[in-house]
C-alpha cells in the first residue's frame, strides 16, 4: 500500500499549517489582551466560567484537518492497494549475462530458467498477455506483449546468452515497466529471474531507486527469483582458473520488497520449479487504486459544516 500524487508540488501547502496555528494562538493572546484592557476580566471569567476566551482546541484542530484534506485533495492523491484481478499481464525478464552460464543449478542457471519459465507460462490464465525480455549489459525486447503462449515460447527458445558484459538490472525495469504500460488496465507484474548482481548501473546514483521509483509511478509488482549460489563455477572459464560465480541476494529482495511483490531463492532446478509454482497461485495480484482526493474533499466538506454547526450552537459566545 502507497500514495502516489497527481500534482505533488500541492504538497507544498501543508507548510501553511504550523503558521495557520501560529496565527491562530496570536490572535487569542491578542483578544485577550484587549478584553483585560476594556473589561474586569477576572469578574467575567467568574460569570462566564472557563468557555470565555478559551484558546477553543477543538475549532483549532477541526481547520487544521479541514487545511490538510483541501491540499491532499488539490495535490491529487491516489492511495493504492494491492488486490485481486481477473487479468495481470506479465513481463518475464531473464538474466542472460555470463554469470548465468555458471553450472551450480544443472544444466545452467540459464538453461534452467527457460526450462522452468515454461511451465509457468502453461499454467497462467489463457486470456493473460506475456512479454519477456533477457537483459546483460544490454536489455533486449525478445517478445512484446502477446497473448499467443506459443509466440511467447519460441522468442524464448531464440534467447541466448549475451555476448555483451555486464548485468544492467535497472534497464530491465524500466524496459519490462514500459512493455507493460502497452495495456494499462490491467494487473501489471514483472517476473525477473537473476543471480542479482548489477554491474552496468552500479556507477550511477540511485540508478536502482529510480528503476524502483519508475515501476511504482506504474504500479508494478516486481518479482524476483534469486538464482544461484557462490559456489559454482563460471560456466564460460575452466574449471582449473577456480574462480566461482557470484550471487547477490539484497538487490532482488529490494526489489521485491519495495513493490509488493516477493523474493524466492532458488539454488537448485527443484526449488527454481517449486519458485515457479509459488508466483504461478498469485499470479492474479494486481494494485488497486482509491481516491483519496474524493475521500478527502468529503471529510473536509462534513468537517466545514460540523465547524459552522459547532461555531453557531456550543461555542456561540467564545471568542
Amino acid at each position: 500500500m502507497y500514495l502516489t500524487f497527481d500534482n505533488p508540488e500541492y504538497l507544498w501547502f501543508l507548510l501553511s499549517i504550523p503558521l495557520f496555528i501560529i496565527t491562530h494562538f496570536w490572535f487569542l493572546k491578542r483578544s485577550r489582551g484587549k478584553a483585560v484592557k476594556f473589561a474586569n476580566f477576572e469578574t467575567l471569567k467568574r460569570i462566564a466560567g472557563d468557555k470565555l476566551l478559551t484558546k477553543n482546541m477543538t475549532h483549532l484542530v477541526i481547520r487544521m484537518i479541514i487545511m490538510f484534506c483541501l491540499i491532499i485533495t488539490a495535490s491529487g492523491a491516489n492511495l493504492w492497494v494491492k488486490g485481486l484481478s481477473n487479468q495481470t499481464n506479465f513481463v518475464m525478464a531473464i538474466d542472460s549475462s555470463a554469470s548465468m552460464t555458471s553450472e551450480d543449478v544443472a544444466p545452467t542457471r540459464f538453461d534452467a530458467a527457460k526450462t522452468y519459465m515454461i511451465d509457468f507460462v502453461d499454467n497462467l490464465d489463457s486470456k493473460t498477455k506475456l512479454g519477456l525480455v533477457s537483459f546483460a549489459g544490454a536489455t533486449i525486447v525478445e517478445s512484446p506483449l502477446t497473448d499467443s503462449k506459443s509466440d511467447f515460447k519460441l522468442a524464448l527458445h531464440n534467447t541466448k546468452i549475451s555476448k555483451t558484459g555486464g548485468t544492467d538490472v535497472p534497464g530491465a525495469i524500466i524496459t519490462a515497466t514500459n512493455l507493460l504500460l502497452a495495456d494499462p488496465n490491467q494487473g501489471k507484474s514483472i517476473v525477473m529471474v537473476s543471480d542479482g548482481v548489477n554491474t552496468i548501473g552500479a556507477f550511477l546514483s540511485d540508478s536502482i531507486d529510480e528503476a524502483i521509483k519508475y515501476a511504482k509511478k506504474n504500479q508494478i509488482i516486481i518479482n524476483t527469483i534469486g538464482l544461484g549460489t557462490n559456489k559454482g563455477p563460471l560456466g564460460y572459464l575452466p574449471e582449473y582458473y577456480n574462480i566461482s560465480s557470484s550471487y547477490d541476494a539484497g538487490l532482488l529482495q529490494k526489489l521485491a520488497n519495495e513493490t509488493g511483490g516477493r523474493y524466492i531463492y532458488a539454488s537448485s532446478a527443484n526449488e527454481l520449479a517449486q519458485a515457479y509454482t509459488l508466483l504461478n497461485k498469485n499470479s492474479n495480484e494486481k494494485y488497486i487504486n482509491f481516491n483519496f482526493s474524493f475521500t478527502a474533499l468529503i471529510i473536509a466538506l462534513v468537517l466545514l459544516f460540523l465547524e459552522w454547526g459547532l461555531a453557531n450552537t456550543v461555542y456561540r459566545r467564545v471568542v
